[in-house]
């Protein structure tokens, strides 16, 4: 144990230490001054002023706050609370340029016009007006009503005409351009339109103030438009270089290169860079890349290089806006101060993260608690406490990088919902995917089997009480509708047991055709006195109550119960070898795992077997030694005191064997299991009776789930913690995995024309990275497990991967079911070659949800085709995975209707092809020599 906690404390030392090793410091001019101006709303668009002195202490606080950092602030409105920002910045000496918003809104345009005008002429700190933000980049075309010089009469109705031809004129001249050229003159011309209606705007206010007045525009309108430029008192551009795909590297060139530029192109006039900045968090957009440093450096090196050549601007802007959602990603995040109005970084000294080491010490302290459960190990090995304690501090990672996320970033209620719905299902994915890793470290890592019965193992000398020496076996065979030679050969094996104290009790339940019964009772007959026969019709309760009938007829001395199915060909050692196990009056069921007989049927027969062999040589194993076991009727020795003791079979589910084995290791018996085969049965007969089974299997599940779970809570069974452990886990990994998968992936196919069309809430890598980090742990689990547990080859084991796939949507369908109804007819799983493979396509709704997810990923990829945005991407190859299941399902169906299922159809490809390639020579087909008649058929002409 010493070794163990050494382990476990030298891999939280080492998490620690690579935090401090890719603790990110960068290296950026320091910058001590007083910025020139910053962009500032003090209130969310369509706020209004319903309280005026607790809005106004609202604005005063911040500029309490801002006047330590900026000499001005750029306002955009001058309306919903904008209107109180000039007195109040008066008192801390603090300047404003006011903003009129400008749309499409006339009213409202008047309104903004005036009060802006208003601000200037009663507050001398104003220095200037800026009459619309980016009106003409957005396209928003300026209605003729706010022209005019006096509001209340607008723009005569001749100069309205006036305006109109020369807006048609225009867009007539760009039509007629060549056709390679017109699309660029049309946009031209619409925007040139804009122009020269903004222009009378900015006229109309000029008339009335004394300070400067302009427009805010992107500095390329400025370049095309120069008479925009003619008409303003001074140039404010704006230049952001994220949204032209700029790096942060490249962020400060560009926007002095646009200075000069503009410098250049109106020489004497004011240029004022009125936007500059960066996002801090948020989506990358092509090469550019939001961030924390990329936003702490860029503005350091900007405000450094824009004093050194004397450039005048404005940062946007002065704190985050978080109703922003709509400018996508990185819309709230372009402040130098967060939503509490606290810094984002520093602008002297290196830029690091200020909240680092509180994040490095929540990730290593979840990882050093999710580690202590591997103290409670029965003896672990240093490799295994190894791998387990680096998979805990992973999920520690993890946990730490969600909780940066969620305390760096703004939630609108939708974006809220997404993520937390999101982390919510993930929780079970976390520990599900640990449960794997803590699987595939005791197999590959840990100490063998230690309660596994072998081959060779020593048992007990096979004696129950002081006098018997064989304890009496009665062996039940139930049967419904059964091929009569299956299960003739069924009870011939029974025969030939090696054992020489059983009966077998063969019971055929509510099949009233003669066919099907009468041959099987006359077998019975021919093979003595040990084999009873039973002919039940009219049995409730399914399975259940045909073994309740056949305990009835049960020899009062049989001291154990045995269960096959009416497929099983059993050893004759079977119970020589398992029933000693029963010397030990502790032990209440042996259980032996399930084998088939023709698995060489086809493709798909065979790929099936080697799908169930990884539970009975993989997770059984594993269950056995904690007491665990999941009882799956067939090849099942049970102690008929313990079955006595917690009720026989019941029939309030439809896996009548699971539920019993539960209810036995509840009472306190122990369990025990083998590997060793002890008979062989029959696969299902085609891919619908596969699946049925395993909704059987998965719906009798979720009802066992639903009947215990009481018992499993503390002082409710004699459960050991281990058991419970064992069996929670394996319901969570079996039916939560599978039913988990189905609805991430149908939530995930709703949200694909969210992040395509409406351009919001894009699921962030701490929720896609898991999902594919739990695939890879699947995968692993699988090959791994597979390739030291399971004797059979790759190409078997590669089709049983696709065959446990493939029942993803059927297990989740049966869990869905289980949720909304008590009780489902059984139904009896085909074999024996007597059923007829259905003319309905077996993975129809597979075939549509997977097609679905690989259009949703194709769109996706499609519409992400100019944004390039990272996350987008990787939510696309999540949404392929995720179809990888259902497209398993259509093609095991597909498999099974072709040529390529027979093995036939294998050899001879193979012979053709060695053939071809000169490995074999061609088999021509032989041609017989003339027959020669017979001496008596010779005749003799005379």
């Amino acid at each position: 144990m010493r070794a163990v906690v050494a382990v476990l404390l030298l891999v939280t030392a080492a998490h620690a230490a690579l935090w401090g090793l890719f603790q990110e410091k960068q290296s950026a001019p320091d910058f001590r001054g007083t910025l020139p101006s910053l962009s500032y709303a003090p209130f969310e668009s369509g706020h209004t002023v319903a309280d005026l002195a607790a809005d106004t202490e609202k604005v005063r606080t911040d500029l309490k706050k801002l006047s330590t950092i900026t000499k001005a602030v750029r306002l955009y409105s001058s309306t919903e609370g904008n209107e109180l920002v000039p007195p109040v910045a008066a008192e801390f000496g603090m300047k404003v340029t006011v903003g009129a918003w400008i749309d499409k809104d006339a009213n409202r345009n008047n309104r903004e016009i005036d009060a802006a005008i208003n601000l200037a002429k009663r507050n001398s700190n104003v220095i200037g007006i800026v009459v619309g933000n980016e009106t003409v980049f957005r396209g928003e075309q300026v209605p003729l009503e706010n022209l005019g010089s006096v509001p209340e009469i607008g723009v005569p109705p001749e100069e309205s005409e006036r305006i109109l031809r020369e807006e048609a004129q225009r867009l007539h001249d760009a039509e007629l351009q060549p056709e390679d050229k017109r699309a660029e003159a049309v946009k031209w011309a619409i925007a040139e339109n804009n122009v020269h209606r903004l222009i009378k705007v900015i006229q109309r206010v000029k008339k009335s103030v004394s300070v400067p007045v302009t427009t805010g525009e992107i500095w390329n309108i400025w370049r095309d438009h120069p008479q925009l430029a003619n008409s303003s008192d001074f140039i404010a551009a704006h230049v952001l270089p994220y949204w032209e795909n700029f790096t942060d590297k490249q962020a400060v060139d560009q926007a002095v290169d646009r200075y000069n530029l503009l410098r250049d192109s109106f020489p004497g006039k004011r240029i004022l860079i009125a936007e500059f900045g960066w996002p801090s968090q948020g989506y990358n957009l092509r090469n550019a890349e939001p961030g924390a440093f990329q936003q702490a450096t860029v503005l350091r090196n900007f405000v450094t290089r824009a004093e050194a050549i004397g450039m005048d601007y404005n940062i946007v802007e002065a704190i985050d806006q978080p109703w922003k959602f709509f400018e996508g990603g990185v819309g709230p995040y372009w402040g130098i101060l967060n939503a509490d109005r606290e810094a984002k970084f520093a602008w002297t000294g290196p830029v690091t993260d200020l909240n680092y080491w509180k994040i490095a010490l929540v990730a290593v302290l979840v990882g050093l608690f999710m580690s202590l459960p591997i103290l409670r190990l029965d003896q672990p090995t240093v490799m295994q406490a190894l791998l387990l304690s680096a998979a805990a501090n992973g999920v520690g990672a993890w946990v730490a990088t969600v909780f940066s996320y969620w305390t760096t970033h703004y939630f609108v209620w939708g974006s809220a919902f997404a993520l937390s719905l999101g982390l919510v299902l993930l929780v079970p994915l976390v520990l599900i995917a640990m449960a794997r890793i803590e699987e595939i470290a005791a197999v590959a890592f840990g100490r063998g089997p230690r309660r596994l019965i072998g081959k060779s193992a020593p048992l007990a000398p096979a004696t129950i009480g002081e006098n018997v020496k064989f304890p009496k076996v009665s062996i039940h065979i139930p049967a419904y509708f059964e091929p009569v030679e299956m299960l003739k050969q069924t009870l011939d094996a029974v025969s030939r047991l090696d054992y020489p104290n059983f009966e077998c009790v063969c019971i055929i339940n509510n099949t009233p055709d003669p066919d099907f019964w009468r041959p099987i009772q006359d077998h019975c007959r021919l093979l003595g006195e040990r084999f009873k026969f039973i002919n039940a019709e009219k049995v409730q309760g399914f399975k259940a109550g045909a073994l309740r009938i056949a305990m009835d007829r049960t020899a009062a001395d049989a001291e154990i119960i045995g269960i096959i199915d009416a497929d099983y060909v059993v050893h004759p050692d079977w119970l020589k070898d398992l029933v000693p196990a029963f010397a030990d009056p502790r032990v209440g069921l042996v259980q032996a795992p399930q084998e088939h007989r023709d698995g060489d049927r086809s493709l798909m027969h065979y790929i099936m077997n080697g799908e169930y062999a990884g539970f009975f040589d993989i997770g059984m194993v594993q269950r056995n030694e904690f007491n665990a076991i999941i009882v799956h009727g067939t090849m099942c020795l049970i102690r008929r005191a313990a079955m006595d003791k917690v009720g026989g079979w019941s029939s309030d589910t439809i896996c009548e064997d699971t539920d019993l084995g539960l209810s036995i290791q509840q009472a306190g018996w122990l369990t025990h299991y083998t590997n060793v085969r002890y008979g062989e049965g029959l696969l299902p007969d085609t891919y619908e009776a596969f699946k049925k089974q395993r909704h059987r299997w998965a719906y009798g599940g979720f009802q066992i789930v639903k009947k215990h779970w009481r018992r499993f809570l503390p002082g409710a069974s004699r459960l050991t913690p281990d058991q419970r452990r064992e069996f929670s886990l394996g319901w969570l990994n079996w039916l939560g995995a599978e039913s988990l998968g189905v609805v991430v992936a149908i939530l995930n196919l709703i949200w694909v024309p969210i992040v395509a069309f409406a351009d919001i809430a894009i699921p962030d890598k701490i929720l896609t990275l898991p999902i594919i980090a739990s695939f890879i742990v699947s995968l692993v689990h699988f090959v791994a497990l597979y390739r030291l547990r399971v004797n059979i080859k790759a190409g078997q084991m590669l089709g049983a991967m696709i065959a446990a796939m493939s029942v993803q949507w059927t297990v989740s369908r049966a869990v869905a079911q289980g949720l909304i109804t008590e009780h489902l007819a059984f139904a009896r799983t085909s074999k024996g070659g007597l059923s007829r493979m259905s003319i309905e396509f077996q993975a129809f709704w597979e075939a549509v949800i997977g097609v679905l997810l690989l259009i949703g990923a194709t769109v996706l990829v499609v519409t992400n085709g100019y944004k390039q945005v990272r996350e987008i991407y990787i939510f696309a190859g999540v949404l392929v995975l995720q179809s990888l299941p259902f497209l398993a399902a259509v093609a095991i169906a597909i498999l099974e209707n072709s040529r390529i299922n027979e093995f036939a159809f294998w050899r001879n490809s193979a012979i053709r092809t060695a053939e071809l390639i000169g490995l074999r020579p061609v088999s021509l087909p032989s041609v017989a020599a003339p027959q020669q008649p017979v001496g008596s058929e010779i005749r003799h002409d005379s």
